[in-house]
This record gives structure tokens, sequence and C-alpha cells, in this order.
């Protein structure tokens, strides 16, 4: 799968694959998201050495991984969403770091970067999307059981030690 070449439309906003270009906007959309819900605390995404530096975690195994940008008629940075491998599971991905900026929440987008993840995840040989996420993240919370996500026990130890809700969904 060339997902460099993938560009999405929608609800009037592109979504395609990070650039390094877009690293400093992302980054900060991220770390704003989990202070504004209090978790810009070790134990979080708020502290990953990749954050600043997302196109190149993603770069590196573009063959199991990717991270999309959401971006506004300007081409500004508004969101993003990614997947890798997740081995604590077989044929698993972890659906990764989906952060909006504040200007665009409640519009759906959302729900429609996530059907990306699972429809590209599913070409990469993927079965099963994992995710974590916090109890402070009740929107977020909702959004994945709404689109089929399964609270599960944790699976296995996890980076993001923080995280208190674990879910898996078949794909």
């Amino acid at each position: 799968m060339n997902k460099n070449n993938c560009v999405f439309l929608i609800k009037g906003y592109k979504i395609r694959s990070i650039a390094a270009k877009d690293d400093a906007a992302i980054a900060k959309i991220i770390r704003t998201n989990l202070q504004h819900f209090h978790l810009d605390i070790p134990g979080t995404a708020y502290f990953d050495p990749e954050l600043d530096h997302l196109s190149t975690f993603y770069a590196e195994r573009s063959d199991k991984r990717a991270y999309f940008i959401v971006t506004n008629e300007d081409d500004k940075v508004v969101g993003g969403v990614g997947f890798a491998e997740f081995e604590g599971l077989p044929k698993c991905a972890e659906l990764q770091k989906l952060y909006l900026d504040e200007t665009v929440k409640g519009l759906g987008l959302s729900k429609e970067m996530m059907k990306i993840v699972e429809v590209c995840a599913k070409k990469l040989g993927y079965e099963q999307l994992y995710l974590e996420t916090h109890t402070n993240l009740a929107v977020a919370v909702c959004l994945y059981e709404k689109l089929g996500y399964e609270s599960v026990p944790q699976p296995v130890p996890t980076v993001h030690t923080t995280m208190n809700r674990f879910y898996l969904k078949k794909i």
C-alpha cells in the first residue's frame, strides 16, 4: 500500500499522510489536549520521546505504521491519528494519538479518521485494532464504544501506564 499518495477529503478537510513539516503542529495539538484533560503527566503520550518527530517514527516502518494529518482549507494542521504494530496481540495494530484542535471538535472528523485507520490497517494485514485511553477523555470513550470497540482488560504492560481504559476491535 502506498499511503504517501493517499489523500482523503472529508467534510471540507484534507486527510493525508504526515510530513516532517507537520511535526510541531500535531505535537502542540496533542499536548494541548492532554493538558486540557489533566493528562500532561508521566505515563501519557505527553512525554513520548517520538512526539516531536512523529513523521520520522511512522516512516521508520511504513510497512507497518501510518499517521494521518487533518488540515483545513488553509492547509493548517487541525488534527491527526495513526496506527502502529502492537506486539501484545497477534495481527494487531494500535490506534494511536487521535487528537483534534478545539476549533474542529464536534464535526464528526474523529469518526471518519478512525474509519480511515481501520481500512488502512486492514490493508496492511492487521485483523484487529487495540487502543488505550483514559476515563478523563469521556467523549473519546463514547466514540470508541459507538464504533464497536469493546472494553478489554489491559492485555500487556503498556508504555502509557496512566491509561486506564483498554479497547479492542476486529477489523
